[in-house]
């Protein structure tokens, strides 16, 4: 019998954390707040200001959480797979909703939501398109995408018309509001141009490429 001595066995991953925590009930709480966001700015065809208010209360508890989740589950080693499911469906329910919303109450022009959930849809599918390539992780362009719209959809809901100095008020949530536009688009074009970049450049593309040129 050998005597040598047995290599140590290597450390056996990490089972996942329990689905059942803080983080993912905060992702949950935000889908949930969805339905009482649209309700509470559709309410009496949106000219109702306390409906308003307490649709904007809704809308920052739930912006609040979306912060809150991530850096918990980060902190905590709390990250799972539902968590890495359902919350970019939370967010881009909660926006959508915002935008959508406010469209139907006469506050945004369809066509800008219409252009900004294009976008969303568009880059959720390019995402799926790319996976066997690789993972195309979130830009700063896009996290700055995602402030701006939050917090212009959180001025628009607010009822501006209640609010001393009025114009103002309007003039900052248009000025969030186009630049958000812009920011969505330019991330777009930078999204599709580094996934056409990742399915030329990838491994498994360039295993493809060596295979239709009898090199594999």
């Amino acid at each position: 019998m050998s005597t040598e001595p047995r290599p140590p066995a290597a450390a056996a991953e990490l089972p996942e954390p329990s689905p059942w925590n803080v983080p993912n009930a905060l992702t949950v709480l935000r889908i949930l707040l969805v339905p009482v966001f649209v309700w509470l700015v559709l309410r009496h065809g949106g000219d109702e200001t306390a409906s308003r208010w307490w649709a904007f209360l809704v809308f920052a508890i739930a912006i609040i959480t979306d912060r809150i989740d991530g850096d918990l589950a980060r902190a905590k080693g709390l990250v799972t797979t539902f968590g890495k499911v359902a919350d970019p469906i939370a967010d881009k329910a909660l926006t959508g909703a915002g935008f959508i919303t406010l469209s139907m109450i006469g506050q945004i022009p369809w066509w800008i939501t219409v252009v900004i959930l294009a976008r969303e849809i568009g880059i959720t599918a390019m995402r799926f398109w790319v996976i066997r390539h690789g993972v195309m992780p979130a830009s700063r362009g896009g996290k700055i995408k995602t402030f701006l719209q939050a917090l212009a959809i959180g001025l628009f809901v607010m009822p501006l018309a209640s609010l001393p100095v009025e114009l103002l008020w309007r003039g900052i949530a248009w000025a969030i509001l186009i630049g958000a536009l812009l920011v969505t688009i330019a991330t777009a074009v930078d999204y599709v141009m580094k996934a056409l970049t990742l399915r030329s450049t990838s491994e498994r593309a360039r295993t493809k490429q060596d295979r239709r040129e009898g090199r594999g």
